[in-house]
């Protein structure tokens, strides 16, 4: 029984640390797009075309399913994005990952940040991408100019929050795009802490 114990004991620790679903989600990965124009930095989103198979007609970032080809997911992000609005791989300059998060169409969303040049001349796939436009953060971080609304879970359970940002030209960014952009907000106003911090220091 000892033995048992050690070895019980042993695999546990081993473990990941992550949490498991009852249902099998499926991997995916967008490109958060940055650059910077005329001194602003800005992210790109693009809005999909009313024919799309997935979120039809809503603001997005470039991404899809993660096929067995790409290696990692950077190289998902990357290659989504360069079938969906013809950017090169080789222009994007890789700055890490957010964490995963689920969505309610069961996938595992994994998001990349790059930054790419601009001026760029994008190439939208007219089957995929009906628009895409830019948005300052500074605009996306500005108080009120983010909505939080609750809907009723698809189970028995707590309301779920949903993510609305107020219109931009035109635009509304929400949902799974919108807490992206959250959590892609949290982590740069965390690297701005600790560069105020080692700035005073």
């Amino acid at each position: 029984m000892d033995d048992l114990r050690d070895r019980l004991q042993r695999s546990l620790g081993e473990l990941d640390a992550k949490p498991e679903t009852e249902w099998d989600a499926t991997p995916a990965a967008v490109l958060i797009p940055l650059y910077e124009e005329d001194g602003t930095w800005k992210l790109l989103f693009t809005r999909r075309t009313d024919s799309v198979d997935v979120h039809a007609g809503q603001v997005s970032f470039p991404g899809g399913q993660i096929e067995a080809s790409d290696g990692t997911v950077a190289a998902a992000a990357l290659r989504e994005a360069q079938e969906e609005i013809g950017l090169n791989p080789a222009d994007v300059e890789t700055l890490g990952q957010l964490n995963p998060l689920f969505t309610v169409t069961q996938y595992l969303v994994t998001p990349v940040v790059g930054v790419i040049p601009w001026p760029y001349p994008l190439a939208p796939n007219p089957m995929e991408v009906a628009h895409t436009f830019g948005v300052p953060i500074e605009w996306l971080a500005a108080s009120g100019n983010l909505e939080i609304q609750e809907r009723q879970p698809l189970v028995s359970g707590r309301n779920v929050p949903v993510y609305y940002f107020k219109e931009f030209e035109g635009e509304t960014i929400w949902g799974v795009t919108a807490r992206i952009t959250v959590n892609f907000l949290k982590v740069l106003d965390a690297a701005n802490f600790r560069s105020r911090g080692s700035a005073i220091g």
